[in-house]
C-alpha cells in the first residue's frame, strides 16, 4: 500500500485536538486551517464541542464520513485504543505524533509493537510514533507542529528527528525555499525511509530528495532501492550516529542501533546518495539539484565584477578538481566587442566594478553559448554602482532562455544584496554566500552526473570448488568451533583460486628440518596454535631462515619462549613454509556489517596496515571497476604501481583477487570477518600469494 492516504488525504481527524493555545494538539489543528487545507478537517475531544470554529466529536465512530487521515496526540497508553478504533471505522493512514514508545525502554517498546500489530492486521499504514507529522505544501496540508507552511517546491525532505525537521523548516521559509513533501518519521515503527523514498521518487514534483536519518531500517533492501531510485532523481542525505559518542546518541534518542561509519560510507557510495555533512551544504545542493539543469561536464566559467572573488572561485575550482573552463575563441572576441579595455576576457570574466545589470547579462548571454562551458558560475560584489536586483533579473532571464546548463549565484553582501538574492531565489537561481559554497555545489552535480553515467554493474563470478568450503564451514559450525585456523582457512581459499605458499606442521626440530629441506631455502616457520591469532607478537614468526641449524634453532627458541609469553595457548607444532621471494605485501579482507553485509577492505600488509591504516571500504559484491578503484583511493596506490625505479606490481591480479573474495564472503554468509595477510603481489604476470590467512564464522 502506498503512501497517497498521507500525502493527498480527502479527510483527517485530529484525535488530542485541544482548545489550549500551546499544546501539541492546538498547534496542529491551528496549523491545519492557516494552511487553508481543502479537505474535512474533524476535531477529535471528549469534553469540547468546538475548537477554533470547528465541530469537535467525541470519538472516531460519532464522525459521520471516516477520515482518512488520523493524527494520534493522545497520550502513548491510549494509543492503542484509538488505532482499534481507526481499524474500526476504516481510516487508512495514521500518523502517531505521540511519543513514549521503543525511544523510552522495553516498556514502550512493547506498546509499540501492539499499535503496529493492530495496524497491520487493518491493513493501515503508520508514520511515527515520536514524530512531528507531515506536510505537502502543494495541498495546503500541514498536519504537523512544525510551523508555518513553507511554499511549494521541488524538494522532497524526510527526517528521523522531528526537533531537526522543524529547524530545517523555519530555515527554508526565512530564505523562501519550497518543499513537495516533508515527512517525520520518528521511531519507524511502519513507514520508514525507504517507504518514503520510493513514494516519492516517481512524483513529478519532486525533483530532488533529502533527508536526516540516525539509522537504516533494512540496509540491504535500502542499497538496493537507493541505487534504483538514484538514477532517477538525486538523493542528499545527512547520516548522524558516526562517531562512537554519536552512535550512543542515537541509540538514546530514536531506540536505534547505529551501523558502523565505513560501512555507510560505502552504501551510500555504492547507492549513488550524495552524503551531505551539514544542513547548510544540504541545502546548497538540494537548491541547485532542484531548480537547474545537470552539467554536462566538469568545466566551470566564472563571471565577476571583483578579481577577489574570481580568484577565490579559480582555487576552489582547482581544489575540487574540476575545469577551469576554456573559453572559444569566438566567445572571447564576442566578449571584447561590448566589454570595457579593461575587463578579463579570459576565464574568470572579469566585467568589472562598475558593471551594470546590462553588462552582466551580456557576458552572460554569450558565456553560455560556449560549448565549451558547462556550468556557470556569476559572482557579484555590491560596489557603488552595483545593480543588484537588476542584475539578478538579467541572469534569471538569461538562465530561462538557455535552459540546458546550470547557472549558480553568489551575491556577496549582505544589505545591499537582498532584494537581488530575493529576485535569484525567485527566479531558480541557487544563491551562495560564498565562492566555494557555490563551487562545492557544482562538484557535487558534476559527481552524480558521474555516477549515473557509469558502466552497469557486472559482477564475475569465477569457478570455485563450494563444496569444499562448505565442508569446512558446517564442521566447525557443527562443534561451536568459530575461529578456522590458518591451514584450514587456506584450504578454503584454495577452493576459491588463490595460491598459498607450500608447507607443513613439524612437532619436532628433526621434522622441521626435514620439511625445511624438501621446501628448498628459505623457509619461514610460524607457530601453531588455535589461541595465537597475531603470531608475530609473541615471537611467533621467523622468516628468511637459509640453512638447517637455523630453522632447528628458531623452532627450539618457539617452542621454548612462546609457553612462557602465552601459558594457557594450546600449542600443536610449528608450521615451516616456503618463503615468497619478491613481491610487496598488501592486505584483503572482510568485515559482515550488521545492516549492510560484507565490507570489502584493501590495504598495504604485513604491519603497515596498522600502522599507515591507509584502508580502502567497499560493499560487497564487487565489480571488477569497483575494485579496482578500491587500490586507486588509497594513497599507497603509488607505490604499488612502482616509484623512482621501482617496478610495479601486478594491479589487475590484487583487484582479481578482491573479486575472489567477495565472492566467498557473498556466497557463506557464515563467514563473519577474515583477512588474508599479507597478500604478496609481484610484477604483472606473476602468481600472487596468500601467505596468510584468518578466517572468524558466525552462527
Amino acid at each position: 500500500m502506498g503512501l497517497e492516504s498521507f500525502f493527498n488525504p480527502r479527510s483527517v481527524a485530529i484525535v488530542g485536538a485541544s482548545r489550549q493555545e500551546g499544546k501539541v494538539g492546538y498547534e496542529i489543528l491551528a496549523n491545519m486551517i492557516a494552511a487553508g487545507y481543502k479537505g474535512q478537517i474533524f476535531p477529535v475531544n471528549p469534553k469540547a464541542e468546538e475548537i477554533e470554529g470547528l465541530k469537535c466529536y467525541a470519538s472516531l465512530e460519532s464522525i459521520p464520513d471516516a477520515p482518512e487521515l488520523v493524527l494520534i496526540v493522545v497520550p502513548a497508553k491510549m494509543v492503542p485504543a484509538v488505532m482499534q478504533e481507526c481499524a474500526k471505522v476504516g481510516s487508512k493512514a495514521v500518523v502517531i505524533i505521540t511519543a513514549g514508545f521503543k525511544e523510552v525502554g522495553e516498556e514502550g517498546r512493547a506498546l509499540e509493537r501492539q499499535v503496529i500489530q493492530a495496524a497491520r492486521q487493518a491493513g493501515i499504514r503508520v508514520i511515527g510514533p515520536n514524530c512531528l507529522g507531515l506536510i505537502v505544501p502543494a495541498n495546503h496540508l500541514n498536519a504537523s507542529f512544525g510551523g508555518d507552511l513553507p511554499a511549494s517546491g521541488g524538494i522532497a525532505y524526510l527526517s528521523q528527528s522531528g526537533a531537526l525537521l522543524a529547524a530545517i523548516l523555519d530555515t527554508a521559509n526565512a530564505n523562501g525555499i519550497g518543499f513537495s513533501k516533508l515527512v517525520s518519521i520518528g521511531n519507524k515503527a511502519d513507514v520508514d525511509e525507504q517507504d518514503v523514498m520510493e513514494a516519492v521518487a516517481d512524483d513529478a514534483q519532486t525533483k530532488v530528495i533529502a533527508g536526516y536519518l540516525e539509522s537504516i531500517t533494512d540496509g540491504n533492501a535500502f542499497v538496493r532501492e537507493a541505487e534504483r531510485i538514484s538514477h532517477i532523481k538525486p538523493i542528499l542525505l545527512m547520516k548522524s550516529g558516526g562517531t562512537q559518542a554519536g552512535a550512543e546518541a542515537a541509540s538514546s534518542h530514536t531506540g536505534s542501533l547505529a551501523g558502523s561509519e565505513v560501512a555507510y560510507e560505502s552504501a551510500f557510495e555504492r547507492a549513488g546518495i550524495i552524503r551531505c555533512d551539514s544542513i547548510k551544504q544540504q541545502f546548497d545542493y538540494a537548491q541547485a539539484f532542484a531548480n537547474q539543469p545537470l552539467p554536462a561536464g566538469s568545466r566551470v566559467a566564472v563571471i565577476t565584477n571583483a578579481g577577489g572573488p574570481g580568484i577565490m572561485a579559480a582555487d576552489a575550482i582547482e581544489r575540487e578538481g574540476l575545469t577551469f573552463a576554456k573559453l572559444d575563441e569566438g566567445t572571447v572576441k564576442k566578449l571584447a566587442e561590448k566589454l570595457p579595455a579593461a575587463a578579463n576576457l579570459h576565464n574568470p570574466i572579469d566585467v568589472l566594478g562598475d558593471a551594470l545589470a546590462d553588462r552582466y547579462e551580456f557576458a552572460l548571454d554569450v558565456v553560455m553559448d560556449d560549448s565549451g562551458v558547462d556550468a556557470v558560475l556569476v559572482l557579484l560584489t555590491p560596489q557603488a554602482m552595483t545593480e543588484a536586483a537588476a542584475t539578478a533579473e538579467a541572469i534569471v532571464k538569461v538562465a530561462g532562455q538557455r535552459p540546458g546548463k546550470p547557472v549558480l549565484s553568489c551575491f556577496l553582501g549582505a544589505a545591499k544584496v537582498r532584494d537581488g538574492v530575493g529576485i535569484l531565489r525567485k527566479g531558480g537561481i541557487p544563491q551562495y554566500d560564498s565562492p566555494e559554497s557555490a563551487i562545492d555545489t557544482i562538484d557535487a552535480m558534476t559527481r552524480y552526473v558521474q555516477w549515473r553515467s557509469r558502466p552497469k554493474r557486472v559482477v564475475r563470478l569465477f569457478p570455485v570448488n563450494r563444496r569444499r568450503v562448505e565442508n569446512i564451514v558446517e564442521r566447525h559450525l557443527r562443534h561451536g568451533i568459530l575461529d578456522i585456523g590458518e591451514a584450514e582457512s587456506k584450504d578454503i581459499l584454495e577452493a576459491y583460486g588463490f595460491v598459498t605458499p607450500k608447507g607443513s606442521i613439524a612437532t619436532t626440530a628433526d621434522q622441521a628440518a626435514n620439511i625445511a629441506q624438501q621446501l628448498g631455502y628459505p623457509v619461514v616457520l610460524k607457530i601453531w596454535s588455535p589461541d595465537i591469532l597475531h603470531k608475530s607478537d609473541v615471537g611467533g614468526v621467523k622468516v628468511g631462515l637459509t640453512s638447517e641449524q637455523e630453522v632447528r634453532d628458531a623452532f627450539d627458541l618457539m617452542i621454548y619462549r612462546i609457553p612462557k609469553k602465552k601459558p594457557d595457548a594450546h600449542i600443536l607444532g610449528v608450521l615451516v613454509q616456503e618463503m615468497c621471494r619478491k613481491g610487496k605485501e598488501v592486505i584483503l579482507g572482510m568485515h559482515r556489517d550488521p545492516h549492510f553485509g560484507p565490507l570489502m577492505m584493501f590495504g598495504m600488509g604485513g604491519i603497515m596496515v596498522e600502522v599507515l591504516k591507509d584502508v580502502a571500504f567497499y560493499l560487497a559484491p564487487l565489480t571488477a571497476q569497483e575494485a579496482k578503484q578500491m587500490l586507486v583511493s588509497t594513497k599507497t596506490y603509488k607505490i604499488l604501481q612502482g616509484v623512482r625505479g621501482d617496478e610495479g606490481v601486478d594491479i589487475e591480479r590484487i583487484a582479481e583477487g578482491l573479486q575472489r573474495l567477495s565472492q566467498l564472503v557473498t556466497e557463506f554468509p557464515q563467514i563473519k570477518e577474515m583477512d588474508i595477510n599479507p597478500y604478496v603481489v609481484g610484477s604483472p604476470g606473476t602468481t600472487p600469494i596468500a601467505v596468510d590467512a584468518r578466517i572468524s564464522l558466525e552462527q
